[in-house]
């Protein structure tokens, strides 16, 4: 039985490396290769064959809308397994997704277990699941529940805890998640806008105290799940009349107490973006332009 084949597609190398982290680390028979953009995509599908493709909707060059539409045009992919991987889940966005013939769809950050689970969905469908679960027997009978910090380091898996309203809200099990949630109480003074956090374990509104084009510092209200130091994230920023939503896709890079007492009811979060889009880096230009954050921030100072 010929190894299960994926190609994983993001233009965030941190995003590439997470993913194929997580598959080998349930599946390591499974053959790996990816793509920087859909362009590239494009032409690694017309000579290869693939039981399955990860993709990322916003990126340079060809999005992973562009990709997925000519993939339907191609009699040869026309019945491949393709899955969303991306920060996109208005009803919209996933509306075009759908009518464009995506198999599946996973929303950023996510857990191994809700990557794991769709990619075992898409296979079953075509007949290659069986081939995935004997790539790694001893494996698929693992405890899920891993977050995205140790699908990076493949460090010991840990349960997600749910946090406690009004700090969190548990994500959503459909595909319209992540709903706005209220804006915590006493929110620590000083701060030039705010937006909202999404992490596995749920979604924290934040306070922007500083933003430049390589990160933002973010304050928020501590809860019983601490984040931690590299996991993924992504930052939902509203700004303008029309209300403009970017979402940034990004990781934790470092985390400290706001103030100098160690039971803080704040946490001071440093965001790395890892978006390589020009669309979202304009945007948050335009953002820092329009003083929503501190224009003299020095990123990681």
């Amino acid at each position: 039985m010929s190894k299960v084949s994926v190609l994983v597609v993001d233009d965030a190398s941190f995003i590439r490396d997470l993913v194929k982290k997580c598959l080998r680390n349930y599946f390591p028979g499974i053959k790996i290769e990816d793509a920087v953009n859909g362009k590239k995509a494009q032409s690694i599908l017309m000579r290869e064959t693939f039981d399955l493709v990860l993709c990322d909707w916003e990126m340079p060059e060809m999005s992973g809308l562009e990709l997925l539409t000519w993939c339907r045009e191609q009699a040869h992919l026309k019945a491949m397994p393709f899955v969303m991987v991306t920060s996109r889940g208005d009803k919209e966005n996933v509306v075009q997704a759908i009518q464009a013939g995506v198999s599946g769809y996973v929303s950023k950050p996510f857990t191994n277990e809700q990557l794991l689970n769709k990619v075992k969905q898409a296979l079953h469908k075509v007949g290659r699941l069986d081939a995935l679960i004997a790539s790694a027997p001893t494996k698929m009978n693992s405890a899920f529940g891993n977050d995205s910090l140790s699908a990076l380091t493949g460090g010991k898996p840990e349960a997600v805890k749910p946090a406690p309203a009004p700090v969190a809200a548990a994500p959503s099990k459909g595909l319209l998640n992540n709903p706005p949630v209220a804006a915590p109480a006493a929110a620590p003074a000083g701060g030039r806008g705010q937006g909202q956090l999404r992490l596995s374990s749920g979604t924290q509104q934040c306070v922007i105290k500083a933003l430049s084009i390589k990160e933002a510092l973010l304050v928020v209200r501590r809860g019983e799940v601490l984040p931690q130091v590299l996991e993924s994230a992504v930052l939902d920023l509203e700004q303008g009349d029309n209300a403009e939503v970017a979402r940034l896709n990004g990781y934790l890079h470092a985390i400290v107490a706001y103030e100098p007492k160690p039971d803080s009811d704040w946490l001071q979060l440093t965001f790395r973006f890892i978006d390589q889009d020009a669309q979202k880096m304009d945007y948050i230009s335009r953002l820092i332009a329009r003083g929503t954050a501190q224009k003299h921030f020095v990123p990681g100072a």
